[in-house]
């Protein structure tokens, strides 16, 4: 499959597109306003632990406090072994001296607030959440992550090949210093042991200038940034699989070119700049697809269709066979409808960066081979997605639930923002359920008789409440004896009136 990269550069923001067989599958947007702080590293402050909730609040000199999880925290064994060994007289052979023991301490004893500590961002402040923190920090390389502290080598889950993998491991505990995790990245498939080597001497060497710098500054402070989305891109995204990257930018494109001159020289042929008249997301087409990521309704290609919805805590996405009506029986529409929906879900979830628990409600199908059959077609094509997700067998009821793990916002959340009007809600109250709020609002009213009331309301309920329900203004008029006077304010919400009595 032909995958090619795709980034447009602009002063207040980059865009890169992943693209495979023309199709952009991949979208990623950083703003210099509000970039992402995935993988920066601070040195933080506690400010409050909560033992119900085995969590804490991490001052990392953000707007809002970073969260970590007790199971976040990498203890400090020279810190915690000691009491360990005094409580029990030094005894090597009592299992709570082991500092395996430690990783099962409450947080109220791993931690103080005031405490100083080293974490990294995990995740991007997300709605009203902070960021997630760990201290569990990693460096990654192009071809490798580092672990400091921790005694684990791993391969990446992308790699399939077994002979490969084995070739990785041997390398992996050649190389590995002591003191320090590795992780083999995809890109390490192909690349030489030198490559690799260069690579690990280089993170070593970016550790341990971040230790240096930790050591000297006060918290709250930012130690290490990670790279920015034009960089990582090569050292993300730039697999085997890539065959070039073309950005629109000669500044990016030279800073490009030094940097992977000197880390990872043989990518040079691929990287192009584009120098068309059109801007380069018209050129690849790309703008259109941005434009219906952000649709809540996409039609599917025998006229089916698939909703979309996004909360905070999930994704709904509900599949409806819509204008198609097929050609034989019920059985086979529905099945032909479902697989089309698996590909247009699995494509949309990657396009919108869709993470945490999604929900997909199939249509019905009476035949468990076909629930099979869409299952494992899902199962299938979610292999593609660069981003580790787990997906649950299909239910009777044609239900498939999945996580796909979320790092940052996804496409829509980075793109819009809340419906001022709305409120995020989709919908408002109608004209004519105002209007009815505001009878029954009048009749709990004390009204004074032979006083006049006013009543101010958005142009959509004065109208109704002068011409359609004259008769019940009327009929009011009479009740309470009082004169009832409708204005019309532009101003105002369609749910929002008031009643003024002069």
């Amino acid at each position: 499959m032909i995958s090619e990269l795709i980034i447009n550069v602009t002063r207040e923001e980059s865009r890169v597109a992943l693209l495979e067989s023309g199709q952009v599958v991949e979208i990623y947007i950083e703003r210099n306003k509000d970039s992402s702080l995935v993988g920066n590293v601070y040195k933080g402050k506690v400010l409050k632990i909560l033992p119900g909730m085995q969590s804490s609040f991490i001052d990392i000199g953000l707007e809002k406090a970073a969260f970590l999880y007790v199971s976040d925290i990498m203890p400090n064994l020279e810190d915690y072994y000691a009491p360990f060994l005094e409580a029990n007289n030094g005894d090597p052979d009592n299992p709570t001296l082991q500092p395996e023991a430690l990783k099962t301490l409450p947080i109220e004893e791993l931690l103080q607030e005031g405490q100083e500590i080293f974490v990294q961002v995990a995740k991007d402040p997300m709605g009203t959440k902070g960021a997630r923190v760990t201290s569990y920090v990693t460096l990654p390389g192009r071809y490798l992550v580092i672990m400091p502290n921790v005694d684990h080598v791993g391969i990446s889950r992308r790699i399939e090949s077994e002979e490969t993998r084995n070739r990785l491991k041997d390398i992996a505990a050649e190389i590995r210093p002591k003191g320090y995790g590795l992780i083999m990245r995809t890109a390490s498939e192909d690349a030489t042991d030198e490559e690799i080597k260069r690579d690990l001497e280089f993170l070593l060497h970016l550790w341990e200038s971040t230790q240096a710098k930790k050591d000297k500054a006060s918290a709250p402070a930012l130690i290490y940034s990670d790279l920015n989305l034009v960089s990582r891109s090569i050292r993300d995204f730039m697999s085997q699989d890539v065959e070039r990257l073309v950005i629109d930018s000669y500044e990016d494109y030279e800073r490009l070119c030094d940097f992977v001159s000197t880390y990872f020289p043989r990518l040079m042929s691929r990287i192009e700049l584009y120098d068309g008249r059109e801007p380069i997301f018209d050129a690849f087409a790309i703008e259109h697809d941005v434009a219906r990521a952000l649709e809540r309704k996409v039609w599917l290609k025998s006229g089916g269709y698939i909703i979309i919805d996004q909360t905070e805590a999930m994704t709904v996405i509900d599949v409806n066979t819509g204008k198609f009506v097929g050609k034989e029986n019920l059985e086979d529409t529905i099945l032909k409808t479902n697989l089309e929906a698996v590909k247009e879900t699995a494509y949309q979830v990657r396009l919108r960066n869709l993470g945490g628990i999604i929900i997909m409600d199939f249509i019905d199908m009476e035949k468990i081979e076909n629930r099979d059959k869409v299952f494992n077609a899902m199962v299938e094509i979610m292999k593609k997605d660069r981003a580790k997700s787990t997906i649950y067998n299909i239910s009777e009821l044609g239900i498939i639930q999945m996580t796909r793990k979320r790092v940052r916002e996804s496409l829509g959340r980075v793109l819009c923002e809340q419906c001022p009007y709305c409120e995020g809600k989709g919908f408002v109250k109608s004209a004519r359920t105002v209007a009815y709020e505001i009878f029954r609002k009048l009749r709990r009213m004390s009204l004074p008789r032979t006083k006049v009331a006013v009543i101010t309301a958005n142009p959509a309920v004065a109208e109704l409440l002068a011409e359609e329900e004259r008769h019940t203004i009327e009929e009011t008029e009479d009740i309470f004896g009082i004169k009832l006077i409708v204005k019309e304010d532009l101003k105002f919400h369609q749910e929002h009136y008031e009643i003024t009595v002069l």
